[in-house]
């Protein structure tokens, strides 16, 4: 009998503070009309695979002209540097071959001209007349975050690296207050498992959204962010095609954040064109008469004053 009352109880209770009884109601129901609605596509891991895939495999060179726009440092780092956006003209080839010249607005003067070839960088700054070579390898970080921006930091944003059929994939959702996602996770092996990179795809298009890179023991080593897809027009010449089909669009908005370099890049593309035969001398950047060489990684050269090397 007492289970019974209680039960009563309860059920009266919860009439009442659903507004039952005339009472305040803890419940507000608001209706979306149909076309407000996010939509939210599914897709299973393979198909995923796939569509990654096909523009990894596709996408053979890019010759770009971008609008960039540096950011050095973070909240983290306490400062935060904004440098004025600049013209500049990319070239990209697999497999990793790359070259961006950086021009000043109005004038059309040369800021930067950088290559890398995926062994060695080369950076000519002509306001201060010094040329910089390193490898690509060393692990260097200056205490002025714009020093840390390199060429081929820009190469996972644009020529992105194929899923092997070997390598293990993890396959989740992931949802926010401003979209759902899904993740692919991309494992690398060896004595201990680790991320090497997870690929994001919105779910209200299925176009991947976020590319993100690891190093060793879970380091985030490149966080990037491609938005803005766009058909890939251009003649039968420039075209871009896969196994399968064209590549038939390529992100114009792409946001490149590199944590541990302290500083991101904003790029806006303007113009493009995929799959160019690039010739090889079009990567080459060669000492220019009266600028200081400067070896990157060299141990005086990472010594700060009365220290320890970096």
């Amino acid at each position: 009998m007492n289970i019974r009352v209680l039960n009563w109880m309860v059920w009266a209770t919860l009439v009442s503070l659903s507004g039952g009884c005339g009472g305040p109601s803890i419940k507000k129901t608001t209706h979306l009309a149909p076309q407000s609605k996010p939509v939210v596509l599914d897709a299973t891991r393979d198909e995923l695979l796939d569509k990654y895939n096909e523009i990894a495999r596709g996408v053979k060179s890019v010759n770009a002209t971008v609008d960039l726009k540096p950011i050095a440092g973070s909240k983290y780092s306490g400062v935060i540097e904004e440098y004025h956006e600049v013209k500049a003209f990319l070239l990209a080839q697999r497999p990793a071959q790359i070259r961006v010249i950086g021009q000043a607005p109005v004038v059309g003067t040369t800021i930067f001209d950088m290559t890398s070839d995926g062994d060695t960088f080369r950076v000519y700054i002509p306001s201060k007349t010094k040329f910089l070579v390193g490898s690509v390898a060393a692990e260097r970080n200056s205490n002025k975050p714009i020093e840390n921006l390199r060429p081929h930091h820009l190469l996972d944003a644009l020529l992105w690296s194929e899923v092997r059929k070997e390598e293990s994939v993890l396959f989740e959702e992931f949802n926010d207050e401003t979209a759902r996602y899904y993740v692919l996770t991309v494992l690398r092996g060896g004595y201990r498992t680790e991320i090497l990179r997870k690929v994001w795809f919105d779910r209200s298009d299925l176009l991947v959204s976020r590319l993100q890179t690891f190093g060793p023991k879970g380091i985030l080593l490149s966080d990037v962010h491609v938005s803005d897809w766009q058909p890939v027009l251009g003649d039968q010449e420039h075209a871009a095609f896969t196994t399968s089909g064209a590549v038939n669009a390529f992100p114009r908005q792409i946001r490149i954040e590199r944590p541990h370099d302290d500083y991101r890049l904003d790029l806006q593309i303007i113009k493009l064109a995929l799959n160019e035969n690039l010739p090889a001398d079009r990567f080459k950047l060669e000492q220019p008469s009266g600028a200081e060489l400067v070896r990157v990684g060299d141990s005086a050269e990472e010594k700060p004053p009365g220290g320890r090397p970096q």
